[in-house]
C-alpha cells in the first residue's frame, strides 16, 4: 500500500516538489473499489429483501438459513433502524462515494489534506456503528446476518486502510518506529480485529455451531 513519493504534508509539498494535495497508489485505489462494491453490494440486498419484508411480513429473506444466521430477526430489529430509516440506505451512499473515490484516483485525482481526514472521520463513524451491530447482534437481538457481517469485514479492512494511508503520508503524526512497522505490517490490524470478530462468534453460539 505504499507509494514512490511519499507526501510530506506537514511541509505542504510532496517529495516531488508539487504542491497541497496527496494521491494514493493503485492498489489503494483499488481496495477502495472492492470494499466499496461489496458493503454497496450487501446494502443493497439487504434493503431490497427490507422492502419485501415490508410489502409482506411473512417474508423470509433468503439468508435466514436457521434460528442464528437469520437476517430476518435482524431486519424486524429496532436496530435496523437505529437513525430512524433503514439502516443499508445509510450503507447505499456511503459505500457509493468510497467506489467514486477509489475510481477517481485510478483515474489520477489528487486531495487536500481536509479530504482525507474527512474520508478517514466517515471511515470511523461507519466502524463505529458496525462495532455497535456488532454488539446488538451478538448479544441483543441473538441473530447473525450474512450480509451484515460482509458489510462488517468490508467497512472494517476500509478504515484500516485508510487510517494506513493517512499515517502513511503524515496527515496523521506518529511516532517513526511505530508508522515503519504499520507499513510493513499492514495486514496485521484487520486481520487480527477480523479473528477477534470471528472469535466471538464462534464462542456465542458454541452449543449451536457444535451441536
Amino acid at each position: 500500500m505504499t507509494t514512490a513519493a511519499v507526501d510530506d504534508v506537514s511541509s505542504g509539498r510532496r517529495a516531488d516538489g508539487s504542491k497541497g494535495t496527496i494521491g494514493g497508489s493503485r492498489a489503494f485505489a483499488w481496495l477502495l473499489v472492492i470494499t466499496g462494491a461489496a458493503g454497496l453490494l450487501a446494502s443493497w440486498v439487504i434493503t431490497i429483501d427490507k422492502i419485501k419484508l415490508l410489502e409482506d411480513p411473512s417474508f423470509t429473506p433468503g439468508c435466514s438459513l436457521n434460528p442464528v444466521v437469520s437476517c430476518g430477526n435482524i431486519m424486524k430489529s429496532e436496530q435496523a433502524e437505529a437513525l430512524g430509516f433503514p439502516n443499508p440506505m445509510l450503507g447505499l451512499v456511503a459505500y457509493a462515494m468510497v467506489i467514486a473515490i477509489g475510481v477517481a484516483l485510478l483515474a489520477g485525482a489528487r486531495y487536500r489534506r481536509w479530504y482525507w481526514l474527512g474520508l478517514n472521520a466517515g471511515c470511523l463513524f461507519g466502524v463505529g456503528f458496525c462495532t455497535w451491530l456488532q454488539y446488538q447482534s451478538l448479544y441483543t437481538i441473538n441473530s447473525l446476518c450474512l450480509w451484515c457481517s460482509l458489510a462488517w469485514v468490508a467497512t472494517i479492512v476500509m478504515f484500516c486502510y485508510v487510517t494506513l494511508h493517512n499515517i502513511e503520508h503524515r496527515i496523521f503524526k506518529v511516532p517513526e518506529g511505530l508508522r515503519k512497522g504499520l507499513l510493513e505490517f499492514h495486514w496485521m490490524p484487520p486481520v487480527l480485529w477480523i479473528g477477534i470478530i470471528g472469535m466471538l462468534i464462534l464462542t456465542r453460539w458454541w452449543d449451536f455451531w457444535t451441536s
